[in-house]
Parts: structure tokens; sequence; C-alpha cells
């Protein structure tokens, strides 16, 4: 993966302004102040978009709905001031991040959604040559598979294809897992009250 761009949209300059300087240390950023700014800044450079859901004019919920729209592979974390409604159950995003956002929060996301991309792209590449496997075998027979370079290198990507998945679940299941569950409350949740 080359450089990473990432596009921040924020109504209020200061804002966008303070998470574009905790960024462009390691990144590429754009700063957007507003939702038509954003689609004028949006292509298909932009890795990961960090959108204000609450902007005058156009919305970042309508960001969103145009990103989805034009099918660009953008991660998109929605920033916003107020806590999630159900609302939220139909909308494209990647992340949620509720107000004030640390450069610690920035950078956390920034990784996990980078991390779930190159999950995406494993996981589509090992789909792929499964599938090109199980072709081969119901069509060869064990001997010539055996005897072939290419079924060898074949069987080998799909091995390393393997580990990594099985490494992205690990990380998944360690703190990231807890990460994508936890309410950000140390506070029981209504399921959860203890007996």
């Amino acid at each position: 993966m080359g450089e990473i761009t990432i596009l921040i949209v924020d109504d209020e300059q200061a804002v966008a302004d303070i998470y574009g300087a905790h960024l462009e240390v390691e990144y590429d950023v754009r700063i957007a102040y507003g939702g038509e700014e954003a689609l004028e800044k949006l292509d298909e450079d932009v890795d990961i978009a960090f959108l204000d859901r609450r902007m005058p004019g156009m919305s970042g919920d309508e960001v969103l709905e145009q990103i989805r729209a034009e099918g660009l592979d953008v991660r998109v974390a929605m920033v916003t001031a107020v806590d999630p409604d159900f609302d939220i159950l139909d909308m494209g995003f990647d992340d949620y991040l509720v107000k004030p956002i640390s450069r610690d929060d920035l950078y956390e996301t920034v990784d996990k959604l980078l991390s779930y991309a190159e999950y995406d792209e494993t996981f589509e590449e090992y789909y792929r040559l499964v599938s090109k496997r199980a072709a081969l075998q119901s069509a060869k027979s064990k001997s010539t598979l055996e005897a072939s370079d290419e079924y060898q290198e074949l069987t080998d990507r799909i091995e390393e294809l393997e580990g990594a998945l099985d490494e992205a679940m690990f990380d998944l299941e360690g703190g990231d897992m807890d990460a994508l569950f936890s309410s950000g409350s140390d506070s029981d949740s209504p399921g959860q009250q203890q007996p």
C-alpha cells in the first residue's frame, strides 16, 4: 500500500485543522470545511474519511450516502458530538466516534480501519485462490497436481494467506475485538447487569 490519504471533513475549521495537524505527520491529509467541499476533494486516492455528521448545508450523512453511491473504496469514520441513535443501523460507515476526539483516538481509528482494509483484501485473495484450487482438484488427478510447480506455488500462497487471516482474527479476538464491542462506558449495559 502506498501513501495513505485521509480526508477530514468538519464545518468547525479549528477542529478540522487540529485533526489535520495531528495526522499530517504520518499521512497525506486533505481538509474540507463542509459537505460540498468534501465531495470536491474526494477521489479514488482517499483511503479514510473522518466525516462530521452534523454540518449545515450538506450533512455528513448525505456525504456518506454519496460516497457509497459512487462505489468509492473509502473507509469512513463518522464523527459527531451527539450520541448515536437507531438511525445509524442503516448507515454505511466503518466506525463511529463521539467528540471530543484525541490525537490517540485518531491514530487508533486509522490503524483499525487500515487493518480492516488489509484483512478484506487478504480474504478476497484467499477466496479467489481457494476457488482455483478446488477447480483444479476436481479436474486433475492427485499425482498430476503433486507434479505441478504452479499448483505447489498456489498451495503455498494459500497457506501464507491462512496464516495472515489467522493472525488478523487473533488481533480481532484481542484488543480490537474488545474495542469493536465496547460501549465506551464503564457502567454495565442493560443486558449485562451483575446478578
